[in-house]
């Protein structure tokens, strides 16, 4: 990206090319909070909720944007009354122009998001997801080049991200064809006469590509195309596409007791205290880990084999439930989420290093518990 002066929508858009907003449960609420799409940024805060000692950070240090994992607004508001703490919050950002922006569920299901996130921490191998919720949609593009053009084209959509099947990229089909068309008055033809027919040798050019990188790769393929007006089509695919999905099972390089474990969970998530059941001596290697609140899914867990599940907010019940099962259960929390500040940080620092874009990680604790 070229140095500029970035708005939100820019900076959005980074975002959701690593976390789309289609990977999102139906009931969650990712993307824009409050505040404007067109407004210049040039300082950007990074939270994992928006509180008001948030917001207070933000308006000190002069912060354009903040990016949240959780969202602040989860439901529908049917009124805005200053005197609530939520409220309060929307009158201090609104007055301020401070724009946040959300990637929850979306940020957990992507690759490299908070589960990844939380095993690279743990030291896990041979990760799946635990629980698959989307297939990304496929796409055929197909462009129509003039020959003195192809390399150039070709190169610029598979460089865009387009042509990837399995390990293999650059992948694309060419056939030789003859255009013709009638560059009109006002036109600016690359080739031929105004209201004159043109027939070019030109080669069809067909490739692959996720519906995530769709308009990205279209927009670097209008950019490298020589013609005024671009001919190409987009046709859905009913090949499989990339699984995605919430939580991550893997193993440990070698087994472990599980008091071991919980020391090795508490120093690496850095977490004072945790709660866990099952037998502390016995041996774990398989290990299921999903962020946020997850006891829904213990016989997700079990099904696929692991030996302990952590995860944040497990209840009295549902701990008993899991210790039937003989699953062992790790709860350190939800608040461990706060893996994503540095990681988010460092994906914007890497993609925004040629613009004048400031990225700080929130000094607020939002963690409401205190461990005694």
């Amino acid at each position: 990206m070229k140095s500029s002066i970035l708005n939100n929508s820019d900076i959005f858009r980074i975002m959701e090319n690593w976390a789309p907003k289609h990977l999102a449960y139906e009931w969650d609420n990712v993307g824009l909070q409050i505040g404007s799409y067109n407004k210049p940024v040039r300082k950007i805060m990074v939270t994992l909720d928006v509180t008001e000692s948030v917001v207070d950070e933000a308006i000190e240090k002069d912060v354009h944007l903040i990016i949240a994992h959780h969202p602040l607004l989860f439901k529908s508001l049917k009124q805005v009354n200053i005197d609530t703490a939520q409220g309060k919050i929307i009158q201090k950002l609104l007055i301020n122009g401070i724009t946040v922006y959300a990637a929850h569920t979306n940020l957990d299901a992507a690759d490299g998001g908070v589960n990844d996130m939380l095993c690279d921490l743990l030291g896990l191998d041979s990760r799946e997801i635990l629980l698959e919720s989307t297939q990304e949609k496929l796409f055929k593009i197909v462009v129509y080049v003039p020959e003195s053009h192809v390399d150039e084209v070709s190169v610029s959509l598979s460089e865009s991200g387009a042509g990837h099947i399995g390990n293999y990229s650059h992948c694309t089909f060419q056939s030789k064809g003859q255009g013709t068309f009638k560059p009109l008055q006002g036109t600016n033809p690359f080739i031929g006469t105004e209201n004159e027919i043109e027939i070019v040798n030109e080669v069809k050019l067909e490739t692959i590509v996720q519906q995530s990188n769709l308009q990205n790769v279209i927009n670097h393929l209008i950019d490298a195309h020589p013609y005024e007006e671009v001919a190409y089509d987009i046709y859905p695919l009913e090949n499989e596409g990339k699984q995605y999905g919430i939580g991550r099972i893997g193993t440990l390089n070698k087994p472990m007791e599980l008091k071991s474990l919980c020391e090795h969970v508490k120093d690496v998530l850095d977490v004072p205290a945790l709660r866990v059941t099952g037998n502390l001596n016995k041996k774990v290697k398989r290990i299921a880990v999903l962020g946020g609140s997850g006891e829904k899914y213990i016989h997700t867990a079990n099904r696929k084999g692991a030996d302990v599940y952590i995860t944040g907010d497990m209840s009295f019940h549902i701990a008993q439930e899991a210790e039937q099962l003989g699953l062992s259960v790790i709860d350190p929390g939800h608040y461990i989420e706060k893996v994503m500040k540095k990681a988010t940080k460092k994906y914007l620092d890497q993609k925004l290093k040629q613009n004048k874009v400031e990225i700080l990680i929130s000094n607020s604790n939002t963690e409401p518990f205190t461990f005694m």
